[in-house]
């Protein structure tokens, strides 16, 4: 397919170097999976959207008019990814934001990623990074554009060996993955980590907490260090485009895909 890119409904490669996006990373982004020319999650990430611009003091699209745009982007395609970035919009140097805000919206439909099967299926191996997150509830939770860390992370390796990073705060508390959100189960108890202070609330991972619960599991959000994971029986990642892929190892340690993994790939996945 034609990768498609279309800022506020015009087709057009290119922005102004005075975007606030561009020149800062003023804005927000949401990835989402298309399926047979409909978004099956679209609220969770209208929602996380939505709480994004409340944060950065954005204003807010027009819900009606966004998914009419987004519908006849992706009505024809039956496996596509579909990027959304809402950025503040033009203004002149200074961080000062403007008093009239003009907002920026970019539509951007590419190919689905086709990723081997035996990553849903046996697991993928993990790396410890060692570029931390730095901690700033204020920007915790939402998907803004500032994305320096998981760059800098996800260059620590370029071979194959590695299929995702694990990412620490500056506290040493395991926070996600470079483009996921990370679980473990130890003695058949589930934990994720607490995001409060930074990390990315993801969609999927967001779907596993209500499923979850609606099946009466127990799942603790903790800070924990990175003995947590090495300690632990069974580890899996979530994204939005994946869904959830079990961990075959991190670093030396081995891990197989055990129950409550393959459980929660049956609801979620």
């Amino acid at each position: 397919m034609t990768v498609q890119v279309y800022v506020n409904d015009i087709s057009r490669h290119w922005l102004d170097p005075l975007e606030r996006g561009f020149q800062y990373g003023d804005g927000l982004f949401e990835t989402m999976a298309v399926r047979q020319g409909e978004l099956p999650h679209w609220l969770y990430h209208w929602e996380r959207l939505v709480a994004g611009c409340e944060r950065l003091n954005i204003p807010v699209p027009d819900q009606a008019a966004l998914e009419d745009k987004i519908t006849r982007l992706i009505r024809q395609q039956a496996k596509a990814v579909v990027k959304l970035i809402v950025s503040r919009g033009n203004s002149t140097r200074g961080y000062r934001i403007p008093p009239k805000q003009n907002p920026t919206q970019v539509l951007y439909l590419s190919p689905w990623l086709d990723y081997p099967a035996h990553y849903a299926e046996q697991g993928i191996h993990l790396k410890v990074c060692r570029t931390p997150l730095g901690m700033n509830p204020a920007l915790a939770g939402i998907k803004h554009l500032n994305r320096l860390e998981q760059i800098l992370a996800r260059n620590e390796w370029q071979d194959e060996k590695f299929q995702e990073g694990v990412m620490l705060n500056t506290s040493g508390h395991v926070i996600e993955g470079t483009m996921s959100n990370i679980f473990w189960v130890k003695a058949g108890q589930l934990y994720t980590p607490d995001l409060t202070e930074c990390g990315v609330l993801g969609i999927t991972r967001q779907r596993v907490l209500e499923k979850t619960k609606e099946n009466g599991m127990d799942v603790r959000i903790v800070r924990q260090h990175i003995d947590s994971l090495y300690e632990a029986d069974e580890v899996f990642m979530t994204n939005s485009l994946f869904g959830i892929w079990p961990v075959q190892s991190i670093e030396d340690r081995q891990y197989t895909a055990g129950p409550i993994t393959q459980l929660l790939q049956n609801l979620v996945n």
